[in-house]
């Protein structure tokens, strides 16, 4: 079995192994689930070996033909901008089985759910085929609904049904797009490679009706404003372990698929970029304002996500060498944080049953540690120096003035919006009354204290030495960019 279909396989087989055990023996059946999302895991950094850094196209690749009249096939394969992300799914998905402890109900329907949602989310960042893509995009859905709808808060089913009928509605826009494309395509072939040489051949304006369609799909799961309205109150009503998944993985699946849509799509890509960095723009302040506004510590982390993914948007508009590796960088710099502060955030909510940061008031005399992993993490999220967010925003700064010149200054008002609610979040963790409820809380146990920690500690890893990702991601930005006039993108 080659590499890549392993990597796929091995959750589902463990999806199924733990499908197969009784019901009756809970411990097991979490020791079951984690041991699967660790060996896979443990697989997937072993491939770094045999990856290639200085080899710009697709690597490990598989093509087995599903249907010839379709011209479909089941064809993986991994770059520069999907390898960091598969890295990053093992990771995440392994960490919030750790901290899924509190789930108390219907324990093997959720880690069975959680490891198909691994297989699935894998398949979107491997997949090389537009059909396979779009299969494995849908597939997602399924057991996050569950995971909302049956294990969320007291509105869960909302919550799930707004996440569903967004994506959803999203999604058709990028069905009908692709269809359109596949039928552009002279062999009719649903594969990356052949409908990117379909697209050619059609006039800009015929691409950027295509690539609406796909930024429609791809811009509800970043998400980019104003279809971001399903995000809050997922983020709110879905156990903390899915949440980790949502922000850490799931608004990365948009912004990868965009890229993608981009390189197939370059005209029209350059017709629109500038109002792609409007909507970037327009994301990074307003996310940061209504993080700004919230006391419900979830929500505000749910809105700073937006503000965080317009850093992202900003950095892909740039469609040149310093914006696109900031904007990858930082996919991965916010999927370490985002997933340590909700698991954070989650913990703490299980034991004091309250999310409000005015209920917060001096935790690190009760809680030393889970105040000061906060901290961190919202230091993380800030991007300041010694954290990967610094680098991956320093890329997207440089990017950008050479695009943009100073309307890149823009960024900097998110960046300070970002560490108003940080600052005033943090002054809430050391100063003010402590609650008699609160005076009792129990502080993070090792299993917590390990999963929460290693995230942070990537987060500032990849800070003070970012260049194995930079190396990483260089040589496929490099062959992504050869679509372009240097002209127009700001060059190098």
């Amino acid at each position: 079995m080659d590499r890549l279909s392993l990597l796929l396989l091995l959750p589902a087989a463990g999806a199924a192994l733990v499908a197969l055990l009784p019901s009756t023996r809970p411990t097991l059946i979490r020791y079951a689930a984690i041991a699967a999302a660790f060996i896979n895991m443990l697989y997937a950094f072993y491939l770094i070996r045999d990856f290639s850094f200085t080899t710009p196209g697709i690597q490990f690749l598989v093509q087995h033909v599903w249907n010839k009249e379709l011209g479909t096939s089941f064809a993986l394969g991994v770059d520069g901008f999907s390898f960091p992300l598969v890295l990053l799914t093992t990771v995440l998905v392994l960490m919030a089985m750790l901290a899924s402890h509190m789930i108390k109900h219907h324990i093997k329907g959720y880690y069975v759910l959680m490891l198909l949602l691994e297989a699935a989310t894998l398949g979107v960042f491997m997949a090389q085929d537009w059909g396979l893509f779009y299969i494995f995009w849908e597939l997602v859905l399924i057991p996050l609904f569950f995971l909302i709808d049956r294990w969320g808060g007291k509105n869960r089913q909302t919550a799930a049904l707004n996440f569903v009928l967004y994506t959803m509605g999203g999604s058709v826009f990028m069905l009908l797009a692709l269809l359109v494309l596949f039928d552009a395509t002279p062999n009719h072939q649903f594969s990356f490679e052949a409908m990117a040489l379909g697209a050619h051949q059609l006039s800009a304006t015929e691409q950027t009706l295509i690539f609406l369609g796909l930024l429609i799909g791809f811009g509800v799961k970043m998400p980019t404003f104003p279809l971001h309205g399903w995000l809050p109150v997922a983020h709110v009503e879905a156990p903390s372990p899915v949440s980790i998944l949502l922000s850490g993985i799931l608004l990365k699946m948009g912004s990868y698929g965009l890229i993608r849509a981009i390189d197939t799509l370059p005209a029209a890509a350059q017709a629109l970029q500038g109002w792609l960095f409007l909507v970037g723009v327009v994301g990074l302040i307003y996310g940061g304002l209504l993080a700004w506004r919230q006391s419900d510590m979830k929500k505000m982390i749910a809105y700073s996500s937006v503000s965080h993914m317009g850093v992202v948007l900003i950095g892909i508009s740039t469609l040149n060498n310093y914006g696109l590796i900031g904007a990858e960088f930082q996919m991965v710099a916010h999927g370490l944080v985002a997933g340590a502060t909700f698991m954070l955030i989650g913990l703490l909510y299980e034991r004091t049953h309250t999310r409000d940061i005015n209920d917060y008031g001096s935790l690190i005399r009760v809680t030393p540690r889970f105040a000061f992993l906060i901290i961190l993490a919202f230091i993380g999220g800030v991007g300041l120096p010694s954290t990967a967010g610094f680098v991956a925003e320093l890329q997207v700064l440089l990017g950008g003035f050479q695009r943009w010149q100073w309307f890149i200054a823009l960024l900097s008002v998110g960046v300070i919006i970002s560490a108003t609610y940080s600052v005033r979040t943090i002054k809430h963790l050391y100063t003010g009354p402590v609650r008699l409820d609160m005076q009792q809380v129990d502080d993070l146990h090792a299993v917590e204290l390990l999963a929460a920690g290693s995230l942070l500690a990537a987060t500032f890893i990849l800070g003070f030495y970012p260049l194995p990702l930079l190396d990483m991601i260089q040589p496929s930005v490099q062959q992504f960019l050869t679509n372009f006039n240097p002209v127009t993108t700001g060059g190098m």
